[in-house]
């Protein structure tokens, strides 16, 4: 079995539980924080949403720079809507995910560079970049979500079991 091969089922499990939490998005409350120095419920939702495109640019790209030399640094504007979320986490899904599904054990090997103004910020293999810097960081910040979403009593979803929102034992 090849590496992309044994990623796969964790992948799709671990965006059908982030699918699921976006869908909780609450559209009337967008801009709401819970603290001055955090991300915007928008912000935070974008951001996971944009996180599978990460993975196509790992797999398919030797590397990326979130702030090219003479040119503006990489940003993402906040979505406006629940179905603008939706649609940008979907596009990006279905080409990370045949991005994944494309790529070879030995491209999986090779390795891969996050730079900042050119300059090298990590270098590690394409594997362990879409495991540590991909789906953790969407694990991560899906549930920073959940708390998002709880402290705007929006019906936390069950991810790993129950939720005490989705019961069932």
């Amino acid at each position: 079995m090849s590496i992309a091969q044994s990623l796969l089922p964790e992948f799709d499990q671990e965006m059908a539980g982030t699918r699921k939490t976006l869908e909780r998005v609450p559209e009337d409350n967008l801009d709401w924080r819970p603290h001055e120095k955090s991300m915007t419920l928008a912000g935070l939702a974008t951001h996971i949403a944009n996180m599978v495109n990460w993975a196509t640019i790992t797999l398919t790209q030797d590397s990326f720079d979130v702030q090219p030399e003479g040119s503006e640094p990489y940003r993402e504007a906040p979505i406006k809507s629940r179905a603008e979320l939706l649609e940008k986490f979907d596009n990006g899904l279905a080409a990370a995910r045949a991005a994944l599904a494309a790529t070879s054990d030995e491209a999986m090997m090779k390795d891969w560079s996050l730079l900042g103004g050119g300059k090298v910020l990590f270098t590690m293999p394409r594997v362990a970049c879409l495991r540590g810097m991909i789906f953790n960081h969407i694990i991560h910040h899906r549930a920073q979500l959940c708390v998002y979403l709880r402290m705007n009593d929006v019906p936390v979803p069950a991810l790993y079991g129950p939720s005490a929102d989705e019961g069932g034992m």
